[in-house]
């Protein structure tokens, strides 16, 4: 099953002001999300547990985090950020 991917303006708008090397390596990356959006062995993927819903968790490298919920038939990226930002925002969840 493939999954429809959306982005968030505030995540395209932060790949967008990447270095062209990094927008690459993060376009590369999240296209994992339209076969398999679910945490799998040996994957940087994680389910976080928040009261009142699911949110997931990828890291791209040892830089960027990725934030996104699953629905039925697609994945919504809702953020994008460095990994030192979103521990300073959601700690280490």
């Amino acid at each position: 099953m493939t999954y429809r991917l959306l982005i968030s303006k505030k995540a395209l708008k932060f790949i967008n002001g990447l270095p062209e090397k990094s927008q690459r390596i993060v376009r590369d990356t999240i296209t994992i999300l339209y076969e398999n959006p679910y945490p799998d062995k040996g994957g940087d993927k994680e389910k976080l547990n928040l009261s009142g819903y699911e949110l997931y968790r990828m890291h791209i490298g040892r830089i960027f985090t990725v934030f996104y919920r699953i629905f039925e038939n697609e994945v919504r990226i809702l953020d994008i950020m460095t990994i030192e930002k979103a521990h300073k925002i959601y700690g280490r969840l």
